[in-house]
């Protein structure tokens, strides 16, 4: 545990030692929730059913945080990666695990934050919701949840990846999914291939259970977004100790 506690202070130090990451993980999803809410908020409402647009759009804002937080450890370990620190670590007497938990509990810790940063700024302008004390603790376990997911996949490929360059197109993919689902308008508006692709994403089952939660609403999906976090989680995990393992000089 001693070892553990050392990665995370460490990972957490050169997270606030680097504005650009703190920018993409913290800074970022509260533009996006200003830029939806005042610039395309008036447009959007036309297709959500019931409530504000606001309320409709916090789930998918939330989804977007953990996304950026993931994919923010992922370029910061795929340095750690390019400098030699990793393979440093791998000649000294510290448990591996140690290594690469360090980095997800960070990015755990750095996500909480920014999630709860996005609903102060979400009830600010207009936020309400409609939910109890035991519903936002299951909102906060499912944000955990597709935050460990998340990030063991992004350790994987921050792993994988030999420049951060490289692990650009991760980043990309995390942003780029929830656009095509459920986060920013419902999946019936859509039209063809895409709407297709929205019902089976694994990020709509996601968003919707968050919204639910926040709302009261029906949960249906609830069932499928624990199972795609938990299965995302379980092979980032394998991938990042088998990765890990391997010869660094292949």
């Amino acid at each position: 545990m001693s070892y553990t506690a050392i990665m995370l202070r460490r990972n957490m130090k050169h997270g606030l030692r680097d504005p650009g990451a703190m920018m993409l993980s913290v800074v970022m999803p509260v533009v996006l929730l200003l830029l939806f809410v005042g610039v395309f908020g008036g447009a959007l409402q036309v297709g959500v059913a019931h409530g504000a647009y606001v309320d409709y759009l916090v789930a998918g804002i939330l989804v977007m945080t953990v996304g950026y937080g993931s994919s923010t450890m992922s370029l910061m370990l795929t340095r750690d990666m390019a400098s030699g620190v990793v393979n440093r670590f791998r000649t000294m007497a510290v448990p591996r695990a140690s290594v690469l938990t360090g980095h997800v509990l960070g990015s755990v810790i750095r996500t909480v934050v920014s999630v709860l940063l996005v609903i102060a700024v979400a009830l600010l302008l207009g936020f309400r919701p409609t939910t109890d004390p035991v519903r936002w603790l299951a909102l906060l376990g499912m944000v955990v949840l597709l935050t460990l997911a998340l990030t063991w996949v992004g350790v994987a490929v921050g792993l994988a990846a030999r420049t951060p360059e490289a692990g650009m197109p991760f980043v990309f993919l995390l942003q780029t999914l929830p656009l095509l689902s459920s986060a920013f308008v419902p999946t019936d508006s859509m039209s063809g291939a895409v709407r297709w692709f929205a019902a089976h994403e694994p990020f709509t089952p996601i968003t919707d259970t968050l919204r639910g939660l926040v709302l009261d609403t029906p949960v249906d999906g609830a069932l499928a977004a624990v199972l795609w976090c938990v299965g995302l989680a379980l092979v980032g995990y394998l991938a990042s100790r088998a990765l890990f393992g391997r010869d660094p000089r292949t």
